[in-house]
């Protein structure tokens, strides 16, 4: 299985003016498999997708890319941005693009040729549980990747954040057995409860979730990311060690 860092991870540098192509190198130093960017943390899209780019490839790595956008507008409608962040996938040579689902059940049109233009034969498109009640919901993901499927959209997914479970009371457990076959890809966090607050967890097995015993419900032969803010790379090793541990590499 592939082990991927999300860039959210370096925060804290990002917010000194850490650029993603300087992380590409960072995160190739700490000998995982691949970077997940976030298109929040660009200044200069157009420029620092190009070099991310080149630099992931220099160093072998995968690259993912998360869009905090959503696939169907407020009115149903298909979002008109997601050929563009295609092509900024594409100079980065992503093999995977992540979304939230949005509006679908606002959605009236013919699904097959709302996707068509997208290379979803060259990139992995998959729907995130977010933190909303829009789309982090079992029932939104569902609907949507089970009318996706039957329209002959197969190839769509879904990529199971199990932090965000906390934040929108959702059940990990039932949502990862609910949404096990459509589960392309892992987004690993814990939350804590602070007296009713929730907030992310710098420690995997710190919080109120046992991942280890949630990820017992989804497919194993899927990328899995650690997604959650650390404070150096003595910490990201830490939580990689404890994440190989617990898969039992």
């Amino acid at each position: 299985m592939n082990l991927i860092l999300n860039t959210w991870i370096f925060e804290s540098a990002v917010k000194e003016g850490t650029t993603q192509t300087e992380l590409v190198d960072r995160v190739a130093k700490l000998g995982v498999d691949g970077i997940e960017v976030r298109r929040e943390y660009f200044t200069d899209t157009a420029q620092e997708t190009k070099s991310v780019g080149e630099h992931a490839k220099q160093q072998g790595l995968i690259v993912n890319y998360s869009v905090p956008d959503e696939v169907f507008l407020e009115d149903g409608t298909i979002n008109p941005k997601l050929k563009q962040y295609f092509d900024e996938g594409s100079v980065m040579g992503i093999s995977k693009i992540k979304f939230n689902t949005g509006h679908f059940d606002r959605f009236t049109g013919d699904l097959k040729e709302a996707f068509e233009g997208l290379p979803l034969d060259q990139i992995e498109m998959n729907v995130e549980n977010d933190q909303t009640p829009v789309s982090g919901t079992v029932k939104a993901i569902k609907t949507f990747l089970d009318a996706a499927h039957d329209a002959g959209l197969v190839q769509l997914g879904y990529v199971y954040d199990l932090g965000n479970w906390g934040f929108t009371h959702g059940d990990a457990v039932q949502s990862a057995k609910d949404l096990a076959k459509y589960t392309h890809y892992i987004h690993l966090k814990n939350t804590i409860d602070q007296d009713g607050t929730m907030v992310t967890s710098d420690d995997l097995n710190t919080g109120m979730f046992d991942w280890k015993d949630i990820i017992s419900y989804l497919p194993h032969d899927v990328s899995f990311a650690l997604e959650y803010p650390m404070k150096d790379d003595e910490q990201i090793l830490e939580q990689i060690k404890v994440f190989r541990a617990g898969v039992g590499e």
